[in-house]
């Protein structure tokens, strides 16, 4: 199935008729929804292609679902799509949707059936700041689980319980441990919130791709920590060396809180001499020190470190 041939918006997209109004700009596949056959439709007049649709707004339904660079479960994972998050569907190639994530702009393919029609699901209003939720059948730790919700997923919750520990969503209940509401802000105890959580992320196994507290690679891990924070970044290490925080003076010592970039690779400093970092080398998030890391990347870049930066 095609998407422009069963939208009415795409069958508008493609009759109308467009002309570049001068050369075809360079562009970054990772988050610019162009095919050799198709492209998102406000590129029209900006890139050619022989056919432009207009997204259809989805939303994720499953826990969450991998992100590949072509429709196949064996094909490179590049991203991560968290229950509740938005994704603007483009094409449906037999069983894979392709299109492009809402919060970050990131294109790829995914499961069509890991996909709802927006407006047949309620619009989040929580998302998971635990490492895991359980949704349970009940308002009761001790009633039956009905799925099980990573770090970042968002979720609609109504009012709380009769209890008052358990919040109700669409389907079961959450604990209000779990979760804050979207926008709000997490405060433990006058610490660092971005560091805070993502030492709750410790010891989740390195996963390429991932972005959750079930498993998630090294910018996946900064991207949902500062998310949770109300920051919104890119998805990978270059793009977010360019936006995140501010550079910090030679002169200056690391404090915890802070961002160290390394040739494709991010961590946060848990404080002045030890970083948090999802790593390849331990295949897992840990906390290390930053000369440890240094030291590694020293035996293959003579500039281990790109950058060091503050958020403000």
């Amino acid at each position: 199935m095609n998407v422009i041939g069963n939208m009415k918006t795409g069958e508008i997209a493609a009759r109308a008729k467009f002309s570049l109004r001068g050369p075809e700009e360079g562009f970054d596949p990772r988050i610019t929804a162009h095919r050799g056959d198709l492209a998102d439709i406000a590129l029209a007049g900006r890139m050619f292609a022989p056919h432009y649709a207009e997204p259809m707004p989805m939303r994720c339904s499953a826990p969450k679902a991998m992100i590949r660079k072509q429709g196949g479960k064996n094909h490179e994972a590049v991203s991560e799509l968290l229950h509740g998050e938005d994704f603007q569907l483009l094409d449906v190639v037999g069983d894979w949707a392709w299109g492009y994530c809402e919060h970050d702009g990131y294109v790829g393919y995914l499961p069509v059936h890991a996909l709802q029609h927006q407006h047949k699901t309620p619009q989040p209003t929580h998302l998971i700041s635990a490492r895991a939720a359980l949704i349970f059948i009940e308002p009761d730790i001790k009633s039956g689980v009905m799925k099980r919700l990573p770090m970042g997923a968002k979720l609609a919750c109504g009012k709380p319980s009769e209890c008052g520990s358990f919040l109700k969503t669409g389907k079961g209940y959450v604990h209000i441990r779990h979760v804050q509401e979207i926008g709000a802000k997490r405060v433990f105890d006058g610490r660092n919130n971005t560091v805070a959580f993502a030492e709750q992320l410790v010891g989740a196994p390195y996963l390429w791709g991932g972005r959750s507290g079930d498993g998630l690679d090294c910018s996946g891990l900064v991207q949902i920590i500062l998310g949770l924070t109300g920051t919104k970044v890119p998805r990978d290490t270059d793009q977010q060396l360019k936006v995140v925080g501010s550079e910090i003076p030679d002169e200056e010592d690391l404090k915890r809180g802070d961002f160290v970039f390394f040739p494709d690779h991010v961590g946060i400093m848990a404080d002045s001499d030890r970083i948090i970092h999802a790593s390849t080398y331990w295949m897992q998030v840990c906390v290390e020190p930053l000369a440890d890391v240094i030291a590694r990347f020293a035996n293959d870049t003579a500039q281990p470190v790109l950058a060091r930066k503050r958020l403000g």
